[in-house]
């Protein structure tokens, strides 16, 4: 399938005839050695950086690999290709498995007192269409893109404002780049590392045919036309994909191209021919060829992967899979089940609305006592025994072991099952008066009846909050459930319509100092208990609401705290600060942690590790573990 394919992407490799050459210190792969043969791609070891970066497998107790087989995966929405940049996790900046920050794509990097930063860029890297890849590419995102008003229009991203101030960016030589600010900005680097990257940079000759600075008008307007869209911004805007990974043109620095234009059923991504990684061989890596992701519904992937479809499969799996997963490795379908730790705080939490427009639901919800009842009546180790098999940790939203700031005080801090202190909270709350069927009354004369609102794509947050029902009509609590679509429920948090939501808990449940606490001040309308005072961080105070209540505003007290801390010593303080009064102040409802993630590996597939976390951030989900260095035994998938 892939031969017809490899003529058109070594079209779009930029290539003009080359003469091959053989360097044998550099092993030219099998899936490219055509196209270098009839020398429209040059070899190996004049595509790879002048300083690749070499990968000690050895030091991992990994094996080394044979290049070669086709990988298969499955998501369950066509826009979740994007995980193939997340899976790869070729970032600036990178994490390895013990979450100390690495160069990568960088060769080196230097932070003076957190204000100053140097990046030095491997000589000789190119993007995957063999175009160098330089500071002008860093140069055309800050002047170009992030500082222009028709395509950014409130300005570069947060994380680059410090005080409100943006940094002072330079580019003495191709190799080098320099952001200095007045003030500590000690999250910076750790920023270039998550799942999600922010992508400082953009191929800049190919964007530049996109961008009225720099295109032919007339050729531009015909671009415009061409793709039905209103103005050459919006085209840009467009094309210029870097996470979401659906435009096939659109140059990269991941491991694997996106070779499969437009919408499908299944994704091809086939290996970088300019990647920047190799093994101590010489071996460039990845060590897979080709990528084939499936979109399928997500009721599928438990029994399309126990059939033995998948070759690596984690995503659309859960605790409730196992089973069926196990089963089918009785069956001989030549797959293990590894089972990971989960990295998030929580595996359910519920997440009343401080800001919910309802002004006599928001006034109840924000009285602690309220909360802290809530909490109270949970009897999660019910939940842990009937859907976990005792195998999660009960408890409230809290960090996990793994962190340096895990405290089993705070894990429990609300969590105990006592009915009868919720009672006694939520009579001191002032409602008292209950209907016939012991509902409690609020204020308005309405039943106290609670809707919380899901995503309807986790089976376990319905089971679980089917218990939480009984528990809290026990308490005089109606809970009414209500699923929906992750976008619309998304939407309805953050204009103020839900009155709770159940999720995950904090995506990064395992904070060192040097992790931004960001997540835990009311600095973005994700986080679901205050989304209009994230609002109001976000915009700088042109929508949403201040935080009006004390804790609230000593977390972002708090958060300046750290970002101006000079000492590791400092910014620990200021997190154990923070984290106790999200266990006193109850502002999600964690219920059960640390739940094993499901992870299918075909029997073929090697360097995948047994024991493992399975985190969005920090991790990328399999990107800490680089699936570039994965390999399948013989080298056939």
């Amino acid at each position: 399938m892939f031969d017809a394919l490899k003529p058109f992407l070594a079209a779009a490799l930029c290539l003009a005839p080359l003469a091959a050459q053989a360097e044998p210190e550099v092993q030219e792969s099998a899936f490219w050695q055509s196209e270098v043969k009839a020398g429209y791609m040059p070899p190996a070891a004049k595509r790879i950086p002048d300083v690749p970066l070499v990968v000690d497998l050895a030091a991992k107790g990994r094996e080394f690999g044979i290049q070669g087989g086709t990988l298969n995966t499955m998501v369950t929405r066509s826009k979740d290709i994007r995980q193939m940049v997340v899976y790869g996790y070729a970032r600036l900046a990178g994490y390895d498995e013990n979450y100390q920050l690495k160069p990568d794509i960088l060769l080196s990097f230097e932070a003076e007192n957190n204000r100053r930063f140097t990046l030095k860029l491997r000589p000789g890297h190119r993007w995957s269409t063999g175009d160098p890849f330089t500071s002008a590419d860093f140069r055309y995102w800050w002047e170009d893109v992030a500082n222009n008003e028709l395509l950014s229009p409130a300005g570069p991203p947060d994380f680059m404002r410090v005080l409100g101030k943006l940094p002072r960016v330079s580019f003495p030589d191709e190799t080098t780049v320099i952001y200095e600010w007045d003030a500590p900005n000690p999250a910076f680097m750790h920023m270039l590392a998550q799942a999600r990257p922010p992508f400082i940079y953009r191929p800049a000759e190919y964007l530049k045919q996109f961008h009225a600075d720099y295109a032919d008008p007339e050729v531009l307007a015909e671009e415009v036309d061409y793709a039905r869209v209103k103005s050459w911004a919006a085209l840009h805007n467009k094309y210029d994909n870097m996470y979401k990974f659906d435009n096939h043109e659109l140059p990269t620095l991941q491991p694997w191209i996106n070779a499969s234009p437009g919408k499908k059923i299944r994704h091809q991504f086939v290996r970088n021919p300019y990647y920047h990684r190799i093994d101590s061989r010489g071996v460039q890596l990845p060590y897979i060829d080709t990528v084939e992701m499936e979109i399928v519904t997500a009721g599928l992937v438990a029994a399309k992967s126990n059939a033995g479809e998948a070759d690596l499969q984690a995503r659309g799996l859960g605790f409730r899979d196992i089973p069926i997963l196990r089963k089918g490795e009785k069956d001989g379908r030549d797959y293990k089940t590894y089972l990971w730790a989960s990295g998030a705080a929580s595996q359910i939490a519920i997440y009343p609305n401080l800001n919910v427009n309802d002004p006599v639901w928001r006034e109840i919800l924000r009285d602690v006592r309220v909360r802290r009842a809530l909490s109270l009546a949970i009897n999660r180790r019910a939940i842990n025994r009937a859907l976990y098999f005792n195998l999660a940790e009960p408890g409230a939203m809290a960090v996990l072991e793994q962190s340096e700031f895990f405290d089993p005080a705070l894990r429990e801090a609300w969590a105990d099952f006592n009915p009868e202190l919720a009672n006694q909270l939520l009579d001191e709350a002032g409602l008292t008066e209950r209907d016939g069927y012991g509902i409690r009354y609020l204020p308005d004369g309405r039943r106290m009846e609670l809707v919380v609102e899901t995503a309807g794509e986790r089976e376990e947050v319905e089971n679980a909050l089917q218990i939480i029902t009984d528990d809290w009509r026990d308490v005089g609590v109606k809970l009414v459930m209500r699923p929906l679509d992750r976008d619309i429920l998304r939407n309805r948090v953050f204009s103020g319509t839900t009155m709770s939501s159940a999720w995950f808990g904090w995506d990064n449940g395992l904070p060192q100092a040097y992790t931004s606490p960001a997540y835990l001040a009311p600095t973005d309308q994700v986080f679901l208990s205050w989304p209009k005072w994230g609002q109001h961080y976000q915009t700088g105070g042109s929508a949403g609401e201040p935080p009006d209540m004390a804790p609230a505003q000593r977390l972002l007290a708090l958060l300046q705290d750290w970002n101006m801390a000079a000492t590791h010593e400092e910014r620990a303080a200021a997190w154990r600060e923070m984290l106790k009064i999200h266990a006193d102040q109850v502002y999600a409802i964690g219920v059960v942690a640390a739940a094993p993630q499901p992870v299918v590996v075909s029997n073929r597939l090697r360097n995948v590790p047994e024991k493992a976390i399975w985190a969005w951030d920090p991790g990328a989900h399999f990107g800490v573990y680089h699936p570039d260095e994965f390999f399948f035994e013989g080298g056939e998938g």
